[in-house]
């Protein structure tokens, strides 16, 4: 089983940040990516819908053979924790990692979360970090626009556009003097230099996708199910609407083409459980 592939799924394509990572950090590892793309956003659908979707999702690629899986998705690892008792491979979200690396960053004890309105709403950051250390304070706001500016090639820290956005967003985070910030959506290390340029050097931007790789290849190694192989891994995407804007969008996410590493997949017929 440790040659079979790690599974990666987000509602669209935020989570190829996490996918990148996961290569960086593991090279010998197999890929496979799930993009709910038909469906995205998952940030303003209900509770239930959200779950709904992920369990989707996720036997959608047990249905591949994966041997573990991550929900490269703040929305989902927020409202859809759950999961994690019902599948027969590990798993984790982005949330206990990145709250993880929040806590050990922050030196006055003044964090903020950003991400979107689900993620937000649902304070699993906040609730995540003074489970760990209840003497910090947490600032949250969630940043709808900045999916949109992503998944719309606004992504330059020059871009005016792109500055108005971070400052109208970020304005209140800075004036509550916050030292670190996690970055709790994976499509948001994308603009992640406009976002530091505005709040200064002395901010520490928690990358939720990097800090989810360090923590799956830690699983990983402690299950034995690493991938024993010296060759380099294999990446596999597939998405639930069109192969062509994906491949557009995930240029920008990978820096890199992925030609006819992309398939469509109709979620209802391919969907095993």
């Amino acid at each position: 089983m440790s040659d079979s592939a790690i599974g990666i799924f987000d509602s669209g394509l935020g989570g190829l940040t996490a996918a990148k990572e996961l290569v960086r950090v593991l090279p010998h590892e197999n890929v496979i990516y799930f993009g709910d793309t038909a469906r995205v956003p998952y940030g303003n659908k209900s509770r239930s819908t959200i779950i709904r979707y992920a369990q989707q999702d996720a036997y959608f690629l047990l249905s591949r053979g994966v041997k573990m899986i991550i929900a490269a998705c703040g929305t989902v690892s927020s409202v859809a924790a759950g999961l994690k008792d019902e599948l027969p491979v590990p798993f984790t979200g982005v949330v206990i990692p990145t709250a993880n690396a929040a806590v050990k960053a922050t030196k006055n004890g003044r964090i903020g979360v950003i991400g979107t309105s689900a993620t937000v709403n649902s304070g699993s950051y906040k609730k995540e970090i003074l489970r760990q250390r209840k003497e910090l304070t947490v600032f949250q706001q969630d940043c709808p626009l900045f999916v949109s500016l992503v998944e719309n090639s606004f992504i330059s820290e020059k871009d005016d556009i792109v500055k108005l956005v971070v400052e109208r967003y970020l304005a209140p985070l800075k004036a509550q003097g916050i030292d670190t910030l996690i970055l709790g959506c994976t499509h948001f290390p994308i603009i992640s230099k406009a976002i530091s340029e505005y709040l200064g050097d002395g901010v520490t931007l928690i990358d939720s996708g990097r800090e989810t790789a360090l923590y799956a290849a830690k699983i990983l190694k402690e299950k034995g199910l690493l991938n024993k192989s010296d060759k380099q891994g294999t990446c596999r995407y597939y998405v639930s609407d069109t192969v062509e804007d994906f491949r557009k969008t995930a240029e920008i996410f990978l820096n890199r083409s992925v030609g006819d590493e992309v398939s469509h997949i109709n979620l209802e017929q391919a969907m095993v459980r």
